[in-house]
């Protein structure tokens, strides 16, 4: 399983991006895909993530409103749109990609297989 993330950047508070990240080396039944992100010194995060077919998106508290998962089967692609960026978003953004849905998804250990990440930098 290969993935590609793409999208990051700089942007002032107030502003959004959009990650990209496309997927290569698996079918897509039965797999999940998520966004984590992480800045130094601290854990890999969990930001967003599904089910490439069916089951619910489920979102972190901190992005929720703000942050928005989806899928593009078409393209073997998920993106995660951000609006509303602030500093404490700040951070390299890795997409990951697991076999079946874990109830501990949160936890970045419970994924198989991870992109280079992207890095998100806000300016307040």
């Amino acid at each position: 399983v290969q993935l590609q993330a793409s999208g990051g950047g700089l942007v002032q508070a107030g502003g959004s991006l959009r990650l990209s990240c496309k997927s290569s080396g698996h079918t897509f039944n039965n797999y999940a895909m998520a966004w984590f992100r992480q800045v130094p010194g601290k854990e890999r995060e969990f930001v967003a993530g599904s089910r490439w077919f069916g089951g619910s998106t489920r979102e972190s508290d901190s992005v929720k409103g703000r942050f928005t998962f989806s899928k593009d089967s078409a393209k073997n692609t998920i993106y995660l749109q951000m609006n509303s960026l602030n500093p404490e978003d700040t951070g390299i953004y890795f997409c990951a990609a697991r076999y079946g849905w874990s109830v501990a998804y949160y936890l970045a250990s419970t994924w198989t297989y991870w992109g280079q990440g992207t890095q998100v930098t806000v300016s307040s």
